[in-house]
């Protein structure tokens, strides 16, 4: 039986990237801070988590030598068999989330996308006429670039009062809508999003994120699970694409689905939170047959911590995460291809609250592979080309497979 899994540690980052100095992030480095954060104290919070990071699982499939390859500073461990190592560096424009999941499945972004000014108002007032005209609104409120948590306690109770939605923006190429599920409603909101979503297109902007939230007063405003991202669909075939084509399935966990405009998905499986993410996508891989994908993605790395320059809340994240691994890889059976890699940084440490640009890990198992160093990669698009070369698709346009590099076929 030959499967695949793919699973993102959205925005779990590990330093080095070549070009980072452009992106404002030489030296940026979301793993390698953390650990030093846990190791002098930094990440220590009563009633989470204290002491060195203890992440021995991903440890044994090569995460201290992955870091190695990125930036020259690594934590040697000993490997478990079959484990396989290295880096890849991003060859897409911008350092988003679209940017790095396309490029993951093989197809890297060349274009730029549209991106909002960081001033105030952000939208041009063309749009944001627009907006409220086809969205029969009363107005809008926010029209900047914010962090979702803190314009939500800023202007919840306006937007609850007022009833206009909270619409926002950041150094990606996103247009994010926040409204309160009851009192706005929640499917006012999806239709408001379908609305935006055509007509930024000429903008070329890549997402348009649904932000629902509950509560009544900032203390108590939360944002829920019901997030959903409407995505510019990809320009090109994905690996998606090329194995729904030849009949296989792609069981997407978490926002894989949103990511990719659900082009290419068989299956979508949500929750909340990460444990809740792992839940389903240990379902997923119980459920995968012969040529199967099960592509996840953990968000909570992203939203809930990395983008709050929350440290403890990060590493008490993949301490987490890190004691579930042993339960994926008991379903790995004969065949079998696990990769964990991410899509970005977002360095807890760095100023700022938007993500890094950051070379990412990408290490795994097969049984009956023989494992060991693939390197740097030049391009995350050599992900998806070996989980094609694995699942016996055709060469793709972009990207290399290293499995022959690990054992399996050329």
């Amino acid at each position: 039986m030959a499967r695949a899994f793919l699973f993102v540690l959205d925005s779990f980052g590990i330093g080095g990237a070549a070009d980072a100095e452009r992106y404002g992030d030489a030296g940026a480095d979301t793993f390698g801070h953390i650990v030093k954060a846990c190791a002098d104290g930094r990440a220590d919070r009563q009633g989470l988590r204290s002491g060195p990071l203890a992440v021995p699982n991903m440890m044994s499939l090569g995460l201290g030598l992955a870091a190695r390859t990125a930036t020259g500073l690594g934590i040697d461990a000993p490997l478990v068999a079959s484990a396989f190592h290295g880096a890849a560096q991003e060859v897409s424009s911008g350092k988003d989330t679209p940017s790095g999941h396309w490029e993951i499945a093989g197809l890297p972004v060349r274009f730029d996308w549209g991106y909002f000014p960081d001033t105030v108002p952000a939208f041009p007032a063309e749009l944001t006429d627009a907006i409220v005209r086809e969205g029969k609104l009363p107005g809008i409120v926010g029209n900047c670039h914010a962090p979702g948590t803190a314009i939500i306690e800023r202007l919840g109770e306006e937007h609850i009062r007022t009833g206009k939605p909270i619409c926002y923006t950041s150094v990606d190429s996103v247009l994010q809508i926040a409204a309160h599920e009851t009192h706005f409603g929640l499917e006012r909101l999806y239709e408001l999003c379908l609305t935006v979503r055509r007509l930024v297109d000429p903008l070329k902007i890549g997402r348009v994120i649904a932000r629902p939230f509950v509560g009544e007063t900032p203390a108590t405003f939360q944002r829920t699970h019901n997030r959903r991202d409407y995505a510019v669909p990809p320009p090109e075939p994905t690996l998606l694409d090329r194995l729904t084509g030849r009949g296989s399935k792609v069981i997407a966990v978490g926002k894989i689905g949103d990511i990719f405009a659900h082009r290419g998905i068989s299956e979508v499986r949500k929750a909340g939170g990460n444990m809740a993410m792992f839940d389903k996508a240990l379902g997923a891989m119980d459920d995968a047959r012969d040529g199967d994908l099960v592509f996840a993605n953990f968000v909570d790395f992203d939203t809930e911590f990395g983008h709050r320059r929350d440290v403890a809340g990060y590493a008490a994240a993949l301490e987490a995460f890190d004691r579930r691994l042993p339960e994926a890889l008991s379903r790995i059976g004969p065949g079998d291809l696990l990769i964990l890699t991410a899509d970005h940084g977002n360095d807890p440490t760095w100023s700022g609250t938007d993500h890094t640009r950051e070379r990412v890990p990408v290490i795994g198992i097969g049984p009956g592979l023989k494992g060991g160093d693939i390197g740097l990669r030049p391009t995350f698009a050599d992900i998806g080309e070996t989980v094609a070369d694995h699942l016996g698709l055709a060469t793709g346009r972009h990207g290399t497979s290293f499995l022959a590099t690990i054992g399996g076929h050329a």
